[in-house]
């Protein structure tokens, strides 16, 4: 009977692109929401670590293929997996996390080709400086979570960005200006 209930749900949900849908919001589910970041060190190898604490919201306009993602990031959630550098990344040198606790993304303008999202446009905000930032979409798909009983929605998300636009240029040009942004994103239907 759950079987059955789960696919009359999902079948509920699935004319997600007809004709007069009205816009959908998800609330960013941070068990399943983190922000990847990596950088070079000192032009040998490639540092990697993450944001543990990630907020936020999307509101799908599936009929206009529009919407928005408001993202929020506590910049002292950074983990490298090294306490040491952590405490150094948490610093005023790099995220400067005392003063900006938070970086924003917010984005106003979702690319669609057909049903496939392939870009977020809008605006990042890292130590008090916002800057226009892409996030091109590896993948986005949606889904009925049986569990929850509602439509999931989610995907994986790049960008690069220069930390040296955000006002972060200790150590350039030993430690890498250019850092890749990778976003693995689930939202649930509200």
């Amino acid at each position: 009977m759950n079987v059955l209930r789960s696919v009359l749900f999902a079948a509920s949900c699935m004319p997600a692109f007809s004709a007069n849908a009205e816009p959908v919001t998800y609330t960013i589910d941070a068990s399943h929401t983190k922000v990847y970041w990596e950088t070079r060190h000192f032009g040998t190898s490639t540092h990697r670590g993450r944001f543990d604490t990630v907020e936020g919201s999307i509101v799908l306009d599936r009929d206009k293929a529009n919407g928005e993602v408001s993202v929020s990031i506590a910049t002292g959630s950074v983990s490298s997996g090294v306490p040491a550098l952590d405490n150094v990344l948490r610093g005023g040198r790099f995220l400067s996390t005392d003063a900006y606790p938070t970086a924003y993304f917010i984005a106003k303008q979702l690319h669609f080709d057909g049903d496939h999202l392939n870009s977020l446009r809008g605006e990042f905000t890292l130590r008090g400086v916002s800057k226009p930032l892409s996030l091109n979409a590896s993948n986005f798909a949606c889904r009925v979570d049986a569990m929850r009983n509602r439509e999931v929605c989610g995907g994986d998300f790049e960008a690069d960005i220069l930390r040296s636009d955000y006002g972060s240029t200790f150590g350039l040009p030993f430690v890498g200006d250019k850092v890749r942004l990778l976003i693995s994103i689930e939202g649930v239907r509200q």
